[in-house]
């Protein structure tokens, strides 16, 4: 990957990294035990009949619908029609745990771990061992390497 490229990947990650930071936020909020829906729903005062009316839907599909919020099973186009009905907005987004960036070089260092074991493991038994100082140069490059591979980050280990 040509080196303008690799910035670009960089630079990507990083704005990424800080418009989902604006979820980190939220990201630490509690759903109420009977779900956000159920909980929107009676804080306006409006009973299943109301909601169902608003909705287009039968009374009986408002439980279900509180229901699978819950559990999970709520889909993306359903949550944002019940929001608009009531008067919210549905919002939906990734926090990453740690930055972008630290994923990918924490990946980049699992991959190059697994390989410099299996390099250290046959250059020992051929007894061209490489120095400690010597190794941890030979990891580095090979991180920054895979890091500058994105094909190689996340294929699976054979």
């Amino acid at each position: 990957m040509n080196e303008m490229r690799k910035k670009q990947k960089k630079i990507i990650r990083e704005q990424l990294d800080d418009t989902l930071s604006r979820f980190s936020t939220i990201a630490s909020v509690n759903r109420p035990m009977k779900g956000w829906i159920r909980a929107i729903r009676d804080a306006l005062g409006m009973n299943m009949r109301q909601f169902a009316d608003r909705l287009g839907v039968s009374k009986s599909r408002i439980p279900r619908i509180e229901q699978d919020e819950i559990t999970g099973s709520l889909t993306l186009k359903t949550m944002n029609r019940v929001a608009d009905k009531l008067d919210c907005v549905f919002v939906y987004g990734f926090v990453p745990r740690t930055s972008l960036d630290d994923t990918v070089r924490k990946q980049a260092s699992i991959i190059s771990q697994k390989r410099m074991n299996r390099l250290m493991h046959t250059m020992n038994l051929e007894a061209q061992g490489l120095s400690s100082k010597n190794a941890k140069k030979a990891f580095n490059n090979m991180v920054e390497e895979i890091i500058d591979s994105p094909s190689l980050l996340w294929e699976k280990d054979k």
